[in-house]
């Protein structure tokens, strides 16, 4: 018998100014929730050609891009490049350092997605970096059995369906759920994991505990407790649209978290190290030294 997680939180995610001309709706990451372990930050984010995020460094987190619209593409330091399609997901972990763009593809209007930033271990905080791509068309789904709600099961579990593979160091889920008017589900999580519900789209019902359900708006972050092991989302059968939600879980890392911009670490210390291998170019930044990225050339460098 599964328990209903109550909610902790539930806010509203406003819109602020980004990178070089792009905008983002940021729901973990800000004054009223800076962290979630494993969580860093969560982006729902809009760019248009011309905008972006160029040339940038990263140290001791992994970054989950997944594109909803549009088409970007990514190049590193290391020589790794890619583009992404809207359906698809980009897993980067940063590690010990990598400095990297990522930008519209030119030939496109409109470039939606979220980027969520996971927290590494301490103990891999060094490890070498490295890139999984998961394309829209290897994700598995699965449909209830009164065909209104559909799972994309990126990460973790739905409905007996498993995902395809661990694509990040920390273990996470990640469920990219679509509830038509009239449609309910129940999803397991993962015991004593901490877990979120961004709203892409669509007025939803969430379980909240013992208490009455709670009607949650798009561009909300519903945060639940970490007690129970389920969460039901729903959408009233008169709904003039259907409802996307970005539910996500992850196991808590018992560490500190000490943040300044791109640089995750656990102490001051490291935070001061980190900045300056990369001012020095050096302990995993060797090759940012001289490096500029192709893509992000149009709209010059920046740190």
């Amino acid at each position: 018998m599964s328990t209903s997680r109550a909610i902790k939180k539930s806010y509203l995610a406003r819109e602020q100014s980004e990178g070089a001309g792009a905008t983002v709706r940021r729901s973990i990451g800000v004054p009223n929730m800076r962290h979630l372990t494993p969580f860093l930050m969560l982006d729902h984010f809009n760019v248009s050609p011309g905008a972006g995020f160029p040339d940038h460094p990263h140290r001791g987190q992994e970054t989950i891009t997944l594109l909803l619209e549009g088409a970007v593409e990514h190049e590193d330091f290391a020589g790794n490049k890619g583009r992404l399609e809207a359906g698809d997901l980009q897993f980067m972990t940063a590690g010990r350092g990598i400095v990297h763009a990522e930008m519209p593809a030119q030939n496109t209007t409109r470039n939606v997605g979220m980027q969520l930033w996971v927290d590494l271990p301490q103990n891999l905080k060094m490890c070498e970096p490295r890139y999984r791509d998961l394309r829209g068309s290897e994700i598995p789904k699965v449909t209830t059995d009164d065909g209104k709600v559909e799972v994309k099961v990126i990460s973790g579990k739905s409905q007996g369906v498993d995902s395809v593979k661990d694509l990040a160091y920390t273990p996470v889920w990640l469920l990219d759920i679509t509830i038509r008017p009239g449609g309910k589900i129940e999803q397991d999580l993962p015991t004593n994991w901490n877990a979120f519900a961004y709203v892409l789209q669509g007025v939803v019902d969430f379980s909240n505990g013992t208490k009455k359900p709670e009607t949650i708006m798009p561009y909300h972050n519903v945060v639940f407790e970490q007690a129970g092991d389920s969460v039901t989302m729903s959408v009233e059968e008169g709904a003039d649209q259907e409802a996307r939600i970005f539910l996500v879980a992850g196991q808590p890392l018992d560490q500190p978290i000490v943040q300044y911009g791109p640089f995750v670490t656990t102490s001051r210390e490291d935070i001061i190290q980190a900045m300056t291998d990369f001012q020095t170019s050096s302990n995993g930044f060797e090759r940012a030294a001289d490096w500029q990225s192709e893509i992000g050339k149009t709209m010059g460098r920046v740190h």
